[in-house]
């Protein structure tokens, strides 16, 4: 396969800071940052005179920040101050949205290419060295078009997650209200009064002696929702322990700091496991409330500011043993609470089949794009998108 140097082809320029209008004109010229390489969600304009305009036939970059290395294109504006544009010098010769769906599988290289000690910077002799594959201009056509319709179809199934997500905390709503308000007026009661909770062990590297070896859950692991369970550190758990900190089905887990209130339910997704002090784990008498709808509680008390009578601000906030223990919530009847875990549980079900799909998705696109960069993909029965049409 024949390649050319990527800096070779194009002319990189660098944005600059425009100044943002609340009141754009029919003047006024839009500004592209970092968020609008990904979508178009949030427009922002500006009346300034001069910058560095980016047209739809150009290949755009997040230079540095936290996002250095993400790819855009097909957008037109001012490129903001994080952002460079790369124009080709031959547009006849090589097609936009190929150099950049390119671009976006060597995202690993331009991160582990880049410089600075905090803040990640694209390395313009890394960028200008990417050896770009030489295709006729029909044929980069139609691995773009086909590479585009499987990202899209990603990003359909990314979207349907987060919907079901948001069809979730409506559907609380709905049943149950806000219940930092409780403006349905359900009686209230401290979490003591409907469960036991404690904190989990403190690790100390003093007493790992390496002969009582467990894993545990920390406060990193618990998402919202779920575990991340890749990366389980171990500590020491001697019999004592091991009665004290196991976890069991239907434990809630709460985070004392960080995103306080960030809980999941253990759903015996190890066969053993046990967790760190960082974590609550409470255990609701199943007379009183579920954890499925108490996970809920603590995430709208998370989000609408539910802790502030709770939470110990000595230094950095955090939810004590004691103060969880006193933290009262709405407790509605337990018919109606069992109804929304049934819901739960249905869309859960859905959403574990959404989610292995977007994997299966995920994993086709980047079969595709190798064999396609590498030429060895039959695109005979690719149609080429007309003149002007988007390539989706």
């Amino acid at each position: 396969m024949k390649t050319i140097k990527l800096g070779s082809l194009i002319t990189i320029s660098k944005g600059k800071k425009h100044t943002i209008t609340d009141m754009p004109s029919s003047q006024s010229k839009r500004v592209l940052g970092i968020d609008d390489l990904r979508n178009d969600t949030l427009i922002r304009m500006t009346d300034d005179q001069g910058g560095v305009l980016a047209c739809e036939n150009d290949v755009l970059i997040a230079w540095d920040g936290a996002n250095a290395g993400t790819i855009g294109y097909g957008k037109q504006g001012y490129i903001g101050s994080t952002i460079s544009r790369l124009r080709l010098h031959d547009k006849s010769k090589f097609y936009t949205p190929f150099i950049g769906i390119f671009l976006q599988s060597n995202f690993n290289y331009l991160r582990k290419t880049s410089t600075g000690a905090t803040i990640p910077h694209i390395s313009r002799n890394a960028l200008e060295s990417i050896l770009i594959p030489v295709f006729e201009y029909g044929d980069q056509i139609r691995i773009a078009t086909l590479l585009s319709k499987v990202e899209n179809l990603i990003s359909r199934r990314r979207e349907q997650l987060k919907q079901l997500d948001e069809l979730l905390k409506s559907v609380f709503l709905e049943m149950f209200g806000d219940p930092v308000r409780n403006e349905k007026r359900w009686e209230k009661k401290r979490m003591d009064e409907i469960s036991d909770s404690r904190l989990g062990k403190m690790r100390d590297k003093k007493f790992i002696t390496g002969n009582h070896l467990r894993k545990y859950i920390g406060n990193s692991n618990v998402q919202w929702f779920r575990f991340q369970l890749d990366n389980l550190e171990e500590m020491d758990f001697d019999e004592r322990a091991r009665a004290l900190f196991g976890l069991m089905d239907g434990d809630l887990l709460i985070c004392e700091g960080g995103d306080i209130g960030r809980s999941a339910i253990w759903k015996n997704n190890l066969a053993e496991c046990y967790f760190q002090k960082a974590i609550h784990r409470v255990r609701l008498h199943k007379s009183q409330a579920i954890p499925e709808y108490v996970q809920y509680v603590m995430m709208f008390f998370s989000s609408y500011n539910g802790f502030k009578n709770v939470t110990c601000k000595a230094t950095i906030a955090h939810l004590t043993g004691e103060k969880l223990k006193e933290t009262i919530i709405p407790v509605p009847p337990l018919e109606l609470q069992n109804r929304f875990a049934a819901i739960v549980t249905k869309v859960a079900s859905l959403k574990t089949s959404y989610a292995q799909s977007l994997i299966q998705l995920e994993s086709l696109y980047g079969i595709i794009s190798q064999q396609a960069f590498k030429g060895e993909l039959d695109l005979s029965r690719v149609p080429v998108a007309e003149e002007g049409e988007p390539v989706i």
